[in-house]
């Protein structure tokens, strides 16, 4: 299908990068069978396959293999006040789940508070994936840790087709969420919701002074591993910025394999590195869309869907570069993230 994406030669640039990595040959492709691909073979229930198909198969993304959701947690993780400072109508849950609607995504994840306000209003009308856990920032001085704010039993009462969370791998912290979480995961394929995890490194260590290693491909890419080790049926990860954490840090294992031959510097290739750490994409990736830095979002978000797509990706969740504008801004703006999705001229590299 073309589209009428408007491409800068930033864009065109990443649509001429041919990976040199890991072949696509050996990646689990997203398409319109995919689930019968990659979980009907699976341990997921068939409920859990229903669920995931009520995700894969909504908006306007819907049989594509690929999604676009809405994530609006930051009135907990960022605060709401600077959340939702920039267009105060937010504060309203009920205009979250309008975007999402509007925005033509798949599904919208948001708190439970959200959801409690208007879930017999839109349960059957869009999938809820109800965030459980998250990092308050209220207690001073602050902290980072996520914590649960309901259980799974609660996220299935009001509807939801899926659950996600959070974890902080590499934080002082992370062997407790890892047990919370995979607990709250089995729980929630029991009860049969799909489960999604926001795979985030967290430590103070990972940042020197030369380098965020935070966004490392290494190290994103084995929470990832860990993620879908414990059950996620979907990876949230951030779009990787540079390599080599584990060697500049000197800990963990290493292989030259890593940087050599798996990976270069190229933001495609650093991805799909992420990609094959989700199961060559038998687990689905999706990408943060990141924050708001104004007139340029659009622009910026087409950019992350291409390089999402183009390593092997399915989709963005993107939050702030939409809600933190007016309305019908934040529409065109999702609408441009899929379709780049909906756009066959753009394929994997």
């Amino acid at each position: 299908m073309a589209t009428s994406l408007q491409l800068t030669a930033d864009h065109e640039a990443l649509l001429q990068h041919e990976c040199k990595t890991i072949s696509k040959d050996l990646l689990h492709l997203p398409g319109a069978d995919f689930l019968d691909r990659s979980f009907v073979p699976s341990s997921r229930s068939a409920q859990v396959i229903r669920s995931l198909g009520q995700l894969y198969n909504s908006g306007r993304l819907a049989g594509t293999g690929y999604l676009s959701i809405l994530p609006v947690d930051q009135g907990i993780e960022h605060t709401a006040g600077a959340s939702f400072g920039p267009n105060p109508m937010y504060f309203d849950p009920e205009n979250i789940i309008k975007l999402a609607l509007e925005g033509g995504c798949n599904a919208v994840a948001t708190t439970f508070g959200t959801f409690g306000t208007v879930a017999r209003k839109y349960a059957h009308k869009i999938p809820f994936l109800v965030k459980i856990n998250h990092n308050e920032l209220l207690t001073y001085p602050n902290k980072f840790d996520q914590i649960m704010f309901g259980s799974v039993e609660e996220a299935w009462n009001l509807g939801a087709a899926a659950v996600g969370a959070t974890i902080y791998f590499g934080s002082k912290e992370s062997n407790r969420q890892i047990q919370e979480v995979s607990a709250a995961f089995e729980r929630a394929h029991q009860l049969g919701m799909a489960t999604v995890l926001w795979c985030y490194t967290r430590n103070d260590a990972f940042k020197t002074s030369d380098k965020d290693y935070h966004v490392s491909a290494d190290l994103t890419g084995q929470a990832n591993h860990l993620g879908v080790t414990i059950g996620a049926d979907i990876i949230k990860q951030k779009l990787p910025e540079n390599n080599g954490g584990f060697t500049a840090l000197k800990f963990s294992k290493t292989h030259k394999a890593m940087y050599e031959t798996l990976t270069t510097e190229h933001p495609i290739d650093l991805t799909r590195y992420q990609v094959a750490n989700c199961y060559m994409g038998r687990i689905g990736l999706i990408n943060s869309g990141g924050e708001s830095l104004g007139a340029g979002d659009r622009d910026a978000a087409i950019k992350t869907a291409i390089i999402n797509k183009r390593a092997g990706g399915q989709g963005l969740i993107s939050g702030r570069k939409a809600f933190q504008r007016p309305f019908a801004e934040g529409v065109d703006l999702l609408h441009a993230i899929q379709d780049v999705y909906l756009d066959e001229s753009i394929t994997l590299a």
